[in-house]
């Protein structure tokens, strides 16, 4: 029945970079905030909105010291908070390898301008 813990990131827009703790080839993620009725505040304002989720990783071009960072887009979502706080979503298919690092950048949230609250993100895949 408690809140528990919130991950705030500064301001409406952020962005994290997050190691997973093996490699893998993801196929959804899940993000979860608090419920209106669990909010200490009673509002879920700094719940994420917009986001979107990508991996990258570099190649080396035909040197030591060329290295291209290529990003992988694998989707572009909102959060909604009228749902249920916790809402799982399916990345974009036939990602060509796992991979160790996975991008997650919050555009915007819903309404609070000073932080932006994510109590839990799971990475689903194999």
């Amino acid at each position: 029945n408690s809140p528990g813990h919130c991950w705030p990131f500064q301001g409406s827009w952020s962005k994290v970079l997050i190691r997973l703790s093996t490699p893998v080839r993801p196929s959804a993620i899940t993000i979860q905030h608090n419920s209106k009725m669990a909010s200490l505040l009673g509002t879920v304002s700094s719940a994420p909105r917009d986001f979107t989720v990508s991996v990258s990783y570099r190649r080396v071009l035909g040197g030591l010291d060329e290295e291209d960072k290529e990003e992988i887009l694998l989707g572009t979502f909102i959060y909604t908070v009228q749902k249920d706080p916790t809402q799982t979503f399916l990345l974009q298919n036939g990602i060509p390898r796992a991979f160790g690092i996975l991008k997650l950048v919050i555009w915007s949230n819903w309404g609070t301008p000073g932080y932006t609250c994510i109590h839990q993100v799971q990475v689903h895949g194999k």
